[in-house]
């Protein structure tokens, strides 16, 4: 298991290392997102573990908008080790329990062109009181069964896998 104490040396540009130091977002990062908030700022803590910190986000989608940020700096999910993911959906699920939410999006996007903004593995915790607040999506068109059924074929192929199960 890797412990919060290697995870908390990771790289020192990172504003979420930052912040999970007890560090403030760095000036420029809030003149970019809210000018009116010019100069240094905390974040707004909600839950802390040894492997994760979450906080409210700046600027929110709604309220309550919050962020789960794993004390171990990875850029994409798939290089975070599981015992810190396992440790921030739980911290997800308790803050979406604790602001009693019924309808809410966790999301957590890996390279630019999935929306990812900062390079650190977060995790938004976004209330959905109605079809017009919060996140938005519109997925686009969705392939032929058969077409899912060839990626599935190719994603065996590639592990060697044979059965049903290609993980």
């Amino acid at each position: 298991m890797t412990t919060a104490r290697q995870a908390k040396t990771s790289l020192s540009t990172c504003v979420f290392c930052k912040i999970v130091n007890g560090k403030f977002l760095p000036r420029v990062r809030i003149n970019l997102i809210l000018p009116h908030l010019a100069g240094e700022t905390p974040s707004f803590k909600l839950a802390e573990t040894e492997l994760s910190y979450a906080f409210l986000a700046l600027p929110p989608v709604t309220d309550g908008h919050a962020l789960v940020i794993p004390k171990y700096h990875a850029v994409k999910m798939h290089e975070l080790p599981d015992e810190y993911l396992a440790d921030a959906l739980a911290v997800a699920k308790r803050i979406a329990l604790v602001q009693r939410l019924e309808n809410y999006n966790i999301l957590q996007n890996n390279g630019r062109v999935a929306y990812q903004t900062v390079d650190h593995v977060h995790f938004h915790v976004i209330d959905k009181p109605d079809e017009n607040t919060g996140l938005v999506v519109n997925w686009p068109p969705q392939p032929s069964k058969e077409q899912v059924d060839a990626y599935r074929a190719e994603m065996f192929a590639r592990q060697g896998a044979t059965g049903k199960t290609c993980l």
